[in-house]
């Protein structure tokens, strides 16, 4: 996973635009709209960050290359923290990611496969019979999971 650049603020009063500003006063980040405070965030809540960035974007109030260019982030996160506010909103960046999907090889699935190794089935043999990925199998195999039968 690409590591994410972190937001740069500085402790002086920063132009976004020419009417969006921020500032960091005590470890918090303020946000202003022609001088009126407009939102405010602790300068480690990265996600309070990215959420209310992707919102100033969505609604025409600056424009990618400034919040880029100003908080020294990669544009293709802006990218995703937009895709996401649009597709989910506010709540999309305060919950957990939906885990993923239930596992493939099953304890069942991985006896199944180990008799089929023990009698000597190539790899590509038992993909098709136990309806499984070879390069499954492979990794499980590498993870030291399943044995292949020595020869």
């Amino acid at each position: 996973m690409p590591q994410m650049l972190l937001p740069f603020f500085p402790e002086e009063k920063t132009y976004i635009n020419s009417f969006i500003s921020f500032i960091k006063k005590d470890g918090d980040v303020w946000y202003y709209i022609d001088d009126i405070p407009s939102f405010h965030h602790k300068e480690d809540d990265y996600n309070s960050f990215k959420m209310y960035v992707s919102q100033l974007y969505v609604y025409g109030n600056v424009k990618q290359k400034d919040i880029v260019q100003v908080f020294g982030i990669n544009p293709r996160g802006l990218k995703r923290w937009v895709k996401k506010y649009r597709e989910g909103g506010v709540e999309s960046f305060y919950t957990k990611p939906t885990p993923r999907r239930a596992t493939v090889l099953t304890e069942d699935k991985l006896n199944e496969i180990q008799d089929y190794l023990d009698n000597g089935f190539d790899l590509s043999s038992i993909s098709e019979m136990v309806n499984v990925k070879k390069c499954t199998i492979s990794k499980a195999i590498q993870k030291g999971k399943l044995r292949k039968k020595k020869l």
